[in-house]
């Protein structure tokens, strides 16, 4: 049964904002990455431009480069890890990408993999902590 006209002007009146009251409870949403997610870098933004359209034309190419940034110095979200760990989960993935784009998985998979990386790269240049 949906509340009439008359209630929510109750609920209305009696909340000082103007706005009706909820119940309070929050809602947080976190997103849980992979250990191939997680070992995306966060590359300086004209850096992971060049990675989404080396993926974009070549499936895997810009995954395989930002296998390098890694050894470079660029942070990913796996702390705990090597950075030679994380550089060889960059590379499966450009293989993966490179294996599978015969059947257009790979090269869609290289494309979303290539904005995932402008997208952590316009957090780190934005300075915004990512936490999803």
């Amino acid at each position: 049964m949906e509340p009439s006209h008359k209630d929510a002007e109750t609920a209305a009146a009696a909340d000082p904002r103007g706005t009706a009251s909820s119940s309070g409870v929050v809602v947080q949403v976190r997103e849980k990455k992979g250990p191939l997610r997680a070992a995306i870098p966060y590359m300086p933004f004209p850096v992971a431009v060049i990675c989404l359209f080396l993926n974009t034309f070549v499936p895997g190419l810009g995954t395989f480069v930002s296998a390098f940034t890694v050894l470079c110095g660029a942070r990913t979200d796996l702390p705990d890890r090597h950075v030679c760990c994380v550089f060889w989960l960059n590379i499966a993935a450009a293989l993966i990408q490179i294996l599978t784009a015969i059947v257009m998985v790979g090269w869609i998979m290289s494309i979303f993999w290539g904005m995932d990386m402008v997208i952590l790269a316009r957090y780190k240049e934005q300075g915004i902590p990512q936490q999803l």
